[in-house]
């Protein structure tokens, strides 16, 4: 048996020649080629499939959450249809099936979670890049994927109810904010004071992040394998069912982002970033990113363990207190120490 091996950047060449003494029988070669890129689309999906993981997530996660938006407000209008077919709990199913379906393992492996993480959230993003080690060059690309996900999910949404919306309105020129727009957008109810709207956005993200990080964490248990899914489905759920009323619950600014870009450019006009003094840029966006990092924050202050944490990172007199010999044993790991 003799093999030769030939390496190069992207492909290595395995020639594999088979010899028998028999006179009666040939010599057998057989060769395989393995190549990272074997055409020019592979090699630009390498560098596009994180991002465009992102963007799929993200329409889907907006695509469901929208959607319910419209069946559960449009569908109790009599001039849309007769008999409801949708309330509130619909809505934050909508969402919470949303996120189940885009998130971490299960279906979502299948879409997002395997490929990118499954942020499918910029606060979560820039979360993880503040605290967790996650590259800084990619929160950019992240957010924008995110953002143009955001946006065609609500288009899409928006194409199917087209005319159910312009019964509900009135006619298929006549867009009003909050209005239908609220079916895309999260838009805080009249009643509310800027500061108790951007408090609810706070806190909701609060929450969400609390627990993905807590399922996500390997050192707060063993786990349940197709669980976090699960458990982010109950926490949106619960969340808007909780919270979700007097704000709409965004929790997410490519959510809320997205697809109020699009109500701008499908006829709802300035309006959408009119409302209540630029109410998308403190309550869908900081509100979000603060809530986040706050979460993240605490949770690594009490909980975490884990050393690409940037709270568990050692210090100079840390290192130099934990210099050993290399035949010195160190009786126990140094905390914030990984053992994976």
């Amino acid at each position: 048996m003799k093999m030769n091996i030939r390496q190069t950047d992207d492909i290595s060449t395995a020639d594999v020649m088979s010899t028998r003494d028999d006179d009666d029988l040939p010599n057998v070669v057989d060769t395989e080629c393995f190549t990272t890129f074997p055409n020019g689309w592979s090699r630009l999906r390498h560098i596009i499939r994180e991002p465009a993981a992102e963007f799929i997530g993200t329409m889907i996660l907006v695509l469901f959450g929208t959607a319910g938006n419209a069946q559960g407000v449009l569908f109790n209008n009599p001039n849309v249809s007769s008999s409801p077919a949708g309330d509130w709990m619909s809505v934050a199913l909508g969402w919470g099936l949303g996120i189940d379906m885009v998130s971490g393992i299960g279906f979502g492996a299948l879409v997002s979670g395997s490929t990118s993480g499954g942020h499918i959230n910029p606060a979560i993003s820039i979360a993880l890049a503040t605290f967790r080690g996650f590259p800084w060059k990619k929160v950019p690309i992240f957010i924008i994927a995110q953002l143009f996900g955001g946006i065609v999910g609500a288009a899409i949404t928006y194409a199917n109810y087209f005319h159910a919306i312009s019964l509900f309105e009135g006619g298929p020129s006549i867009r009003t904010v909050p209005g239908t727009a609220s079916l895309f957008g999260a838009y805080a109810a009249p009643y509310l004071s800027d500061v108790s709207a951007f408090w609810d956005e706070f806190l909701g993200t609060f929450i969400l992040l609390i627990v993905l990080l807590s399922v996500t964490d390997k050192r707060n248990g063993p786990g349940v394998a197709g669980f976090t899914p699960l458990a982010l489905f109950f926490t949106l759920f619960g969340i808007g069912m909780t919270f979700g009323a007097q704000t709409g619950f965004a929790v997410n600014p490519a959510r809320d982002l997205g697809p109020r870009i699009f109500t701008a450019m499908a006829g709802y006009g300035r309006g959408v970033f009119n409302f209540r003094h630029q109410y998308w840029l403190w309550c869908g966006v900081l509100a979000p990113i603060l809530g986040a990092l706050v979460a993240t924050f605490l949770y690594d202050l009490f909980m975490y363990t884990g050393s690409e944490s940037l709270l568990n990172r050692p210090n100079e007199a840390s290192r130099s207190r934990n210099m050993r010999s290399p035949d010195q044993e160190c009786p126990k790991m140094p905390a914030g120490a990984s053992a994976v």
